[in-house]
């Protein structure tokens, strides 16, 4: 198998996030969960490696990209694309920097461009800063996250704190004037010794204006938004067989770990409108309780009648203490590894359609149920869509998905099981 894109994401619903917006412009995508041992089977025109890399000690996730890296160009892939948040998860020490560094000089590249811009989710750059719905960066929740607080908006700033490489800016008035002013803009910045641009973008017009000028880069790092541009320069245009799944069957369940605003509201409408619902307590799972076998005796009587939620949700104050208690990476682990036992055990319970809340609860399940890869298929909210896959668990298939914490409506979970349905 020959690849146009190779992608690398920096977790499993980023992947598909990005994946999702491939499909959407016109690829066939595979996400691979992890780095390959040996050529896919399946045909595609992009795969999206999915690694765990966003919170993971710097090092080490450049050492994960660097091998994704290898085996997508064994795969004859002639653009790399490294996919982080729209929100530009990191720290002053990475992980976004190190990796972008690293990829460029592995690849041999001078220069590359950088932006999370996702207008579809409300993720925008202007004259470098980025803004959350009408908010900045940092004065939206993601100032409280527990892992990667972002207290700084301006990504010039936030990015030069990252890397050895001098950080610049392509500014809306350069990305609105179209490709040949955004390729002079870029000849600017590299005469001036500028190896990263922020690129602004506030509409999918701004991001369909910047794909063509980025056909001739090696490297392209972005969040997902970016890649409604790129299918184009391969000659690909929009179509529904791109996002062709089986049929879906079976049992429906949703499981959640996300601690986010958007998820939080998710789980409040499912309930409101009746909806089957269980709170882990993460306190009864450090002290050791079979929490995850009573959550499974919960929902075995209830599956037969509709969807079942499984779910840790709670309010920053709530994680904050819990992570006094039992440290901020055990409090995540934890609770992450027991939503993953109850995914593989509801599947064992026949759950053929299941929705996964939280990147880092979406990594663990899919890893504690050895899928290997997934078919991309239609969207359901922006950065968002169902997916095919087998499991060792599944042998006949299963449809999941898999939300970041952030995205989606309120009503997502009872959309995304309807519209398997129909």
């Amino acid at each position: 198998m020959t690849i146009l894109l190779g992608c690398i994401a920096d977790d499993f619903t980023g992947a598909t996030d990005l994946a999702n917006n491939l499909v959407r412009a016109g690829m066939r995508v595979v996400q691979a969960i992890g780095v390959p041992a040996g050529p896919l089977a399946a045909e595609a025109d992009a795969v999206v490696v999915a690694l765990k890399s966003r919170t993971i000690a710097p090092a080490e996730a450049v050492a994960q990209s660097l091998q994704a890296l290898r085996w997508l160009q064994a795969q004859g892939a002639r653009q790399i694309y490294f996919k982080y948040c729209s929100t530009f998860d990191s720290t002053p020490a990475g992980n976004i920097g190190p990796v972008t560094q690293a990829l460029m000089a592995a690849i041999g590249t001078p220069f590359t461009i950088a932006t999370p811009a996702f207008p579809d989710n409300q993720r925008t750059v202007f004259k470098g800063y980025l803004f959350v719905g009408d908010v900045l960066l940092s004065e939206s929740g993601m100032r409280r996250h527990p892992l990667t607080p972002m207290t700084d908006a301006n990504l010039v700033r936030v990015l030069q704190a990252q890397t050895q490489q001098r950080v610049g800016l392509i500014d809306h008035r350069s990305v609105a004037a179209g490709e040949a002013a955004i390729r002079a803009r870029i000849s600017e910045l590299q005469a001036e010794g500028v190896g990263i641009a922020i690129v602004d973008a506030v509409s999918n017009d701004d991001l369909l204006r910047l794909g063509p000028a980025l056909s001739n880069l090696p490297l392209v790092t972005a969040g997902s938004g970016v890649a409604l541009g790129l299918p184009a320069n391969f000659g690909l245009a929009p179509s529904p067989r791109s996002a062709t799944l089986p049929p879906a069957r079976g049992l429906q369940a949703i499981v959640s770990g996300s601690c986010s605003t958007a998820t939080n509201a998710q789980v409040a409408e499912f309930m409101a409108c009746g909806g089957c619902a269980l709170a882990l307590d993460p306190l009864r799972i450090a002290a050791g309780d079979d929490v995850a076998g009573e959550a499974l005796a919960w929902a075995r009587p209830l599956l037969a009648d509709g969807p079942v939620l499984v779910y840790s949700t709670a309010r920053p104050e709530a994680v904050q203490a819990i992570q006094a208690r039992v440290g901020v990476e055990e409090a995540g682990a934890m609770v992450e590894r027991t939503i993953a036992s109850i995914a593989c055990g509801l599947v064992e319970q026949g759950v053929r359609q299941l929705v996964v809340a939280g990147g880092e609860t979406s990594g663990a399940c899919v890893q504690a149920l050895a899928i290997s890869s997934l078919l991309i298929g239609p969207q359901i909210d922006p950065g968002v869509p169902w997916c095919h896959a087998v499991s060792p668990l599944a042998p006949d298939g299963l449809h999941v998905t898999l939300k970041s914490g952030n995205f989606g409506t309120p009503d997502f979970f009872r959309r995304a099981l309807r519209m398997l349905a129909q």
